[in-house]
């Protein structure tokens, strides 16, 4: 193959991102569109940089050392990166390589002023900008000093910051390679960055220009604060003109400098509205070239723009697609579910099969389009008031919108013309029959799904799971456990509100629930903790747990002494609760019968901190004091004005609570239970087509949907198409983890978090909602993965969110932080069970609470404080 070691601009377009970087090939693109001004320039291309690498061998070594070197060590990444660097800038360039790079001057004029920049080929692509981590040097004149900086260019690919980068975005050193653009410099008045969506809200129809005086290094480099000018269908609807006072201007010899604005010039616009309106227009060209928002840099020149550079914007949260320009509200369902990480494609459409109201997907999260439901004064109220009595920071987020009335026009309730109300159900007794008969119709249900699925394969599987579901969608749907989980849930609602009216106590319920039955994510808990019952006298097994790495060592317990009981009692453990895990209504995350190791921390933290019996003493401490709470609010209840009915009705509902608030968290353990059995038989599908060859692995099916799947199955092979589309999604996943999905999500992209507006916090504390009563100090441990904890009693768990699966730990600690949860979320609910003070919703907890910090958490009131 013939190597081309210099392109002009004009002849790369966005394709060819291996062979001139991601910015050349952004510039190549917008040199063709039409009315976009590109500097002329040429691009030295990915063959000159492999030719220069070839020519030091000891780089190599330094790329292994790199690659195996602790991402958080910088010492070392600093020491590596500068190595590498010194030896790409000491290398001599070879002649034709600089004969090459000395023509392509000759054609735009040798001793114009150009810049020099960097364009790697992992850069400016649509799930990392590398922006600003590799070099650019401005106003550089002459063969010599061009030649000089294209090899700082080709270096800056080692950069600390961009050797980090790429360890954080799972980039492989080895697989990027640096081009280099040289383009005529342009020395405008004014220059600056647009963005073509609002960066800060997401709004997609919202356009945002910075700018400055001179060139745009002052702005990039912080030098500056900008002007900032909102633009919205042609119009500018927002600015600030800041007091500009410095500026990067080129000298005459080559280089910049800084200098001092003219006082009467500083608070002069850099651009006037009608330039603006005019470049949005022009942003808005090049974002309809790239398909997707685009940070595009800018220069003035004699009135008009040069565009000197483009890429997509990488942290705006995905809007789904839904084929038409309707204003609608999406709510998270993730922020439901206590699950805000990313979920795989298969995960996704079992869940939107599955589903009780149709549900989009956008940046590997699933929304539920709310537009219709808050389209009518009745139905608006209706669903503000349930959001905000369960996330507070979801309904605030909710309302905001809605408060826009052009956003989604209220529509008059139906009248008498309307549709016929359904009668209202009759209430239910509270009665604990009720309970049981719900937990045994589940039972038989799995039962039934168990034997029926094991003679299913093939096309007839997907026949019969698509029946399932709708099984499913029955068993979830069943009125009456809809009925039992609200009467828990408005039970609780009575209590806290009637008893703070009458007796000025907060949140009396969460120790009225304390050890109500049938909770089984609460005996899920305490089950673990018989678990470490039975280990604890066997040192051997002790020992052997701290060491184990291997999935399959609960068979290997049996050389030991006492091994066998610890199988049995792990093995006993994971078939009732085996089908859970951490982020677990994504049906492809690996469960804890399929990862038993997940469970083996929190086993030896229970061994270590807790006494044999622990379980049974919990459970009945809880009870001792429900009861003593119950004897207490009765007892005061009745020395009040009417108090002989406001006793007996309390009593009514804290027995109606007692009755139906465990059962609350039973439909989701169905639920995964069923999605265990699924994901078995999907499973050995899986291996049944990699032994064909269709497959090189069975997790390849993760990244496809259920109907895809299904296709391939049918077809046994595995077509081109979705071949391109795995390798696509698997890419897409991995950038998912960068954004952070709203709780509220407008088709205009606008990102809407909400707010707790409340004074009555102390200064500098952390906000949250107050799930679980109680006031209590501690060390905080900040963790994001289960397996990975090491409790000690009296630790605070401070984490993103929690679902089921984290109620082990919920027994080890004194008291819970997350980010992410709501009044009647599964966390909330266990650590009431538990007697924890809990404040979730606290927004970035994880990120302003640090490890091992001593902090007071206030679950009665709702704060964190942290504590000197």
């Amino acid at each position: 193959m013939i190597e081309q070691y210099v392109l002009d601009l004009r002849e790369i377009d966005e394709t060819q991102v291996a062979v001139v970087g991601g910015k050349g090939a952004h510039l190549g693109g917008l040199s063709r569109i039409e009315g976009i001004r590109v500097p002329t320039g040429f691009c030295v291309t990915t063959d000159a940089f492999r030719r220069i690498m070839a020519q030091a061998p000891s780089i190599e070594d330094r790329l292994d050392l790199l690659s195996r070197v602790d991402p958080d060590d910088r010492e070392a990444i600093r020491t590596l990166s500068a190595e590498i660097r010194r030896t790409i800038e000491g290398i001599t360039v070879p002649s034709d390589l600089a004969a090459a790079i000395a023509g392509a001057l000759a054609r735009f004029g040798e001793q114009a002023a150009y810049a020099v920049r960097s364009s790697a080929t992992a850069e400016d692509l649509p799930t990392a900008s590398f922006a600003g981590q590799q070099d650019t040097y401005l106003n550089v004149v002459g063969p010599t000093a061009i030649l000089r900086h294209v090899s700082r260019c080709w270096a800056s690919l080692f950069t600390e910051r961009a050797v980090t980068y790429r360890r954080r975005n799972g980039i492989d050193h080895r697989t990027v390679r640096m081009a280099v653009v040289v383009q005529r410099m342009v020395f405008p008045p004014a220059s600056g960055i647009l963005f073509t969506a609002d960066p800060v809200t997401g709004n997609r129809k919202v356009a945002t220009v910075d700018a400055g005086f001179g060139l745009g290094e002052a702005l990039v480099s912080g030098l500056v604060n900008p002007d900032v000018f909102k633009v919205r269908d042609g119009e500018v609807v927002a600015k600030a003109i800041a007091a500009k006072q410095r500026a990067v201007h080129a000298l005459s010899a080559g280089g910049t400098q800084e200098v001092t604005v003219d006082l009467r010039r500083q608070e002069e616009p850099a651009l006037t509205d009608a330039q603006v309106v005019r470049l949005v227009r022009l942003g808005r060209r090049i974002e309809t070239h790239f398909g997707r928002p685009q940070d595009i840099e800018w220069c003035l020149d004699d009135d008009d723009f040069r565009i000197v550079q483009s890429r997509p914007i990488t942290t705006l949260f995905p809007i789904p697609e839904m084929g038409d320009q309707d204003n609608r509200v999406y709510v998270s369902v993730g922020h439901q579910q206590m699950m805000t990480d990313p979920m795989k494609p298969l995960g996704l459409s079992m869940w939107r099969l599955m589903a009780m109201a149709p549900m989009h997907e956008a940046g590997g999260r699933l929304f539920v389009d709310v537009t219709r439901a808050v389209a009518s004064p009745e139905g608006r109220a209706g669903l503000l008031d349930l959001v905000g009595r369960g996330d507070p920071l979801t309904g605030d987020a909710l309302a905001t919108v809605l408060d826009r009335d052009d956003f989604v026009p209220l529509l008059p309730d139906a009248g008498p013309g309307g549709p016929p109300a359904g009668d209202a159900p009759t209430p239910i007794e509270t009665d604990p029959a009720i309970v049981t008969e719900l937990i045994e119709r589940s039972r038989a249900s799995i039962a039934t799904l168990r034997r029926e699925i094991r003679t299913k394969t093939g096309p007839a599987l997907f026949d019969y799971l698509s029946e399932a579901f709708q099984e499913h969608k029955r068993v979830l749907g069943d009125p009456l456990s809809m009925q039992v989980i609200m009467a828990g849930m408005e039970a609780t609602w009575w209590l806290n509100d009637k008893l703070r009216e009458w007796l000025g106590e907060k949140n009396a319920a969460d120790t009225l629930t304390l050890s109500a039955p049938d909770n089984v994510t609460s005996e899920m808990g305490l089950a673990l903790l018989d678990v470490a019952d039975v280990i604890r006298p066997h040192p051997e097994v002790v020992a052997f747990l701290r060491g184990v790495e291997d999935e399959g060592f609960p068979d290997e317990l049996t050389k030991l002494a006492g091994g066998t009981e610890a199988r049995d009692a792990i093995e006993a453990y994971l078939d009732r609760y085996g089908m859970r895990c951490v982020g677990e209504i994504d049906i492809t995350r690996p469960r804890w019968r399929e990862r038993p190791t997940t469970l083996v921390p929190v086993i030896l933290d229970n061994v270590r901190n807790f006494e044999p019996g622990a379980a049974e003493r919990r459970f009945e401490q809880g009870l001792r004091k429900a009861r003593e709470k119950e004897r207490d609010v009765l007892s005061r209840l009745r020395d009040l004005p009417d108090g002989e009915r406001k006793a007996a009705e309390a009593k009514r509902m804290i027995d109606r609570v007692r009755t139906f608030i465990g059962y609350r968290e039973y439909p989701k353990y169905n639920i995964i239970c069923r999605f265990f059995v699924y994901k078995q038989a999907l499973l050995a599908e899986a291996e049944r087509l990699v032994r064909a060859g269709v497959l090189p692995e069975r997790e390849e099916v993760f990244h496809l949907t259920f109907g895809e799947f299904h296709d391939v199955v049918r077809s046994n092979r595995l077509d081109d198409r979705l071949a391109r589309l795995i390798r696509e999604r698997k890419d897409a996943f991995r950038s998912y983890h960068a954004l952070t999905p709203p709780r509220v999500l407008t088709s205009e992209g606008e990102a809407v978090t909400g707010a707790y507006r409340r004074e009555d916090v102390p200064a500098g504390a952390l906000v949250g909602l107050p799930v679980s009563a109680g006031t209590i100090e501690g060390r905080a441990r900040v963790i994001h993965d289960m397996s990975e904890a090491d409790l000690e009693a009296g630790d605070i768990l401070v984490t993103t969110f929690t679902d089921p699966s984290w109620s082990p730990l919920f027994v080890g600690i004194a008291a819970l932080v997350t980010e992410v949860g709501g009044l009647m979320t599964h966390g909330a609910v266990i650590a009431r069970e538990y007697g924890l003070p809990a404040v979730v919703g606290v927004e970035q907890a994880t990120r302003l609470i640090r490890d091992g910090q001593r902090i007071r958490v206030h679950g009665t009131d709702g704060y964190v404080e942290i504590l000197p």
